[in-house]
């Protein structure tokens, strides 16, 4: 397995809106500034976003270099075979310290979501389905470890204002006040060309993501994660065999 730790200042691995970059002709949409800026210091014709963040969360990122690799990771995503690990800090206690958080994402106003409660349910395009465990921190805060098996818009965010504990910083689901939205996104594993690829990075940004935290981070592949298959990926499995 090809293991790799990156850190804000490398260009691959993780975004923040507060770092100065070259300017770039298409501001108004994140995902493809992103991909311009990248192109820019890196100096690479045209790059193809595979995995997305939120505008306000930090984190890696995969970006492919054309369209057939573009195609090959972006299958992967498809059939949730990448592993996804986040972490996140809120100062609510949630409902219960580890567990499963899924149900229906349905539109609000203003571009917001919320967690409709619903059996799962193969049928809808809309369930989530979100693992987390977590550890208490500082002042009162609680550091979460998520794994979310679906990749929905704000899932993470939504499902930790359903536990009772929005995201610090988290304006839209009405977290704390605070200096940035403390969502991370830690780790991508998956695989290329016959090869395990591995990436970690960690925030450098934010007054409470800082060495004392970091300090007392545990590897999220050491938790025991439930292994967890969507509904219709059973049904799916059941008719193969």
């Amino acid at each position: 397995m090809h293991r790799a730790s990156i850190n804000e200042g490398s260009t691959q691995a993780e975004t923040n809106q507060n770092t100065t970059t070259p300017s770039v002709t298409n501001c108004t949409n994140p995902a493809s500034a992103v991909c311009e800026i990248l192109q820019i210091q890196q100096n690479i014709s045209k790059l193809y976003l595979v995995h997305r963040l939120d505008n306000a969360t930090s984190g890696c990122l995969l970006l492919a270099k054309s369209k057939a690799a573009a195609a090959i990771l972006s299958e992967q995503f498809a059939r949730r075979t990448v592993t996804k690990y986040y972490f996140a800090l809120s100062d609510k206690k949630p409902k219960k310290k580890q567990g499963k958080v899924q149900g229906v994402m349905k539109k609000s106003r203003g571009g917001s979501y919320m967690l409709g409660q619903s059996l799962p349910n193969m049928n809808n395009s809309a369930f989530a389905v979100t693992f987390f465990f977590t550890q208490s921190s500082s002042n009162g805060r609680r550091l979460f470890y998520l794994k979310p098996i679906t990749g929905k818009t704000h899932q993470i965010r939504v499902a930790l204002k359903a536990l009772g504990s929005p995201i610090l910083g988290d304006n839209r689901y009405k977290g704390t006040v605070s200096d940035r939205l403390y969502l991370h996104s830690h780790l991508l594993g998956f695989e290329y060309l016959g090869e395990k690829v591995c990436v970690t990075c960690l925030p450098e940004t934010g007054e409470y993501f800082n060495t004392a935290l970091f300090d007392t981070l545990q590897s999220p592949e050491d938790k025991p994660w439930p292994n967890y298959t969507l509904p219709n990926e059973r049904t799916t499995q059941d008719k193969k065999i």
